[in-house]
């Protein structure tokens, strides 16, 4: 069992106040009403579905990885670049939809082992798993030479 631990300070009503995220690795990732639903977010803060994507990309990213190496395919190199769409829906704000694009290197690998590792990640990190039936998830995988 592995366990990872955040801690969060929030100072303030909702549109005037601001938090503070702690993790084990990550310390003092500020966040605010404006820093999550304005499209311009600070350099120096965050917001939950920045850190939530940016989980998701990593997670992904390793998955695909360890689906290549199995394959006896290990990967030059892996970049994913994750969205996340969250809509106000009558119900209230909800994360609606997530698009992973990744591009790897992957000597020796042909285009069919590529997207099937690739589509075995996607349903299998655990990030996915948590978001599987709760958004849609899409993802567009490109082999690079």
């Amino acid at each position: 069992m592995i366990k990872r631990i955040a801690k969060v300070i929030w100072n303030g009503p909702l549109m005037e106040g601001n938090g503070v995220i702690n993790t084990q690795g990550l310390k003092n990732i500020k966040f605010s009403v404006p820093t999550r639903f304005n499209q311009d977010v600070e350099q120096s803060s965050s917001n939950p579905e920045e850190l939530l994507i940016s989980a998701h990309a990593g997670c992904f990213s390793m998955a695909l990885s360890a689906e290549l190496t199995k394959n006896k395919t290990p990967p030059k190199t892996i970049n994913t670049t994750g969205e996340l769409v969250m809509k106000n829906e009558p119900s209230g704000w909800k994360i609606t939809d997530i698009h992973l694009v990744t591009k790897a290197v992957v000597p020796g690998a042909s285009a069919d082992v590529f997207n099937e590792c690739a589509q075995r990640a996607k349903a299998n990190c655990p990030v996915s798993k948590l978001f599987s039936g709760n958004c849609n998830v899409t993802l567009d995988a490109h082999l690079e030479k």
